[in-house]
């Protein structure tokens, strides 16, 4: 039958570097996308090639063209990029994947380019840029938190703000183990040994957000984690402490309230209360912006269904 006859063809490699990152850890980046497209892909020296029907060597072939960006570079490749790319192509969107890897960020310690890997993420990290307060809503994993530190790092390096203030409902001491997504976030784009210099000075300030009563954030980047666990009064309390040349992103999960029973989120209410007041950008992340491992993907799904 006509379009039934495999074909093949190779894609040259630049180096060493790239074949490996785009093969993977024991070549399962090119296993998984087999198993996505139903081309056979195998790696001879620095060629790549693709066996298969048209329509399959079609799609294993975007997805090899819309990681270049990061393979060119020699950068790790994780399964939640293959997923996040072929679903882009799914959905048509292939094109705007495309321009998404080549928006980049900032540069880790270790030499990592950070860009936002979906499209949901992209469009939280311009409501950032474009707006005064975010509000940013999603299960983990979705990046809300650690793309909010990319954004506040920024703007201090640029010295559009002279400060950062960490805040979250609950804080009993500047180790306090919740904090460590913050600081891990840091430690990556600044090293541990500066994070620590600029806390000592001030200029990265972590605060219980208890403490943030009758204060007034002026030059600085806000950030407020675990949202979701505010109440109504608390949220309305930070909200208004928002001062002059100030941003300030709201992030937290509406699915993990702890609050004690029958008391409102101050973030589902906030989302509500704000959601068409001009120079407000709320964010919903869901699911398919997941990229941790795979298996997080899968455990959002099966307890967001649970709470159906």
């Amino acid at each position: 039958m006509e379009g039934q006859e495999r074909k093949r063809f190779a894609i040259d490699l630049p180096n060493q570097a790239a074949a490996l990152s785009l093969a993977g850890e024991a070549e399962a980046n090119l296993r998984r996308i087999s198993e996505l497209t139903g081309a056979q892909l195998v790696l001879r020296g620095l060629q790549l090639h693709i066996d298969g029907k048209a329509q399959q060597l079609e799609q294993a072939a975007a997805v090899v063209e819309l990681l270049r960006p990061q393979w060119i570079e020699g950068e790790f490749i994780s399964a939640a990029d293959l997923n996040t790319n072929l679903q882009a192509l799914a959905s048509g969107r292939g094109a705007e994947q495309r321009q998404l890897s080549q928006q980049v960020l900032a540069r880790s310690q270790s030499g990592k380019l950070l860009r936002p890997r979906t499209l949901r993420q992209r469009n939280y990290v311009e409501a950032m840029q474009n707006h005064e307060l975010t509000l940013a809503l999603g299960p983990a994993g979705t990046g809300k938190t650690f793309l909010a530190v990319v954004q506040a790092v920024r703007c201090l390096q640029e010295r559009r703000v002279e400060r950062i203030v960490l805040t979250r409902p609950a804080v009993e001491t500047a180790v306090d183990p919740h904090l460590r997504p913050l600081y891990d976030a840091f430690h990556s784009l600044l090293s541990p040994e500066r994070t620590t210099a600029l806390i000592d000075k001030g200029v990265i300030e972590v605060a219980p957000l208890a403490y943030m009563q009758g204060r007034t954030l002026a030059d600085a980047f806000i950030i407020l984690d675990e949202a979701q666990n505010t109440t109504c009064a608390q949220m309305q309390m930070l909200l208004t402490r928002l001062g002059e040349n100030s941003r300030m992103v709201v992030a937290g999960d509406p699915s993990q309230v702890d609050l004690p029973h029958g008391q409102d989120s101050g973030l589902v209410e906030a989302a509500k209360l704000l959601e068409n007041q001009e120079g407000i950008a709320i964010c919903t992340l869901t699911a398919a912006d997941v990229v941790r491992h795979p298996l997080v993907l899968e455990i959002v799904e099966v307890y967001a269904n649970k709470r159906r």
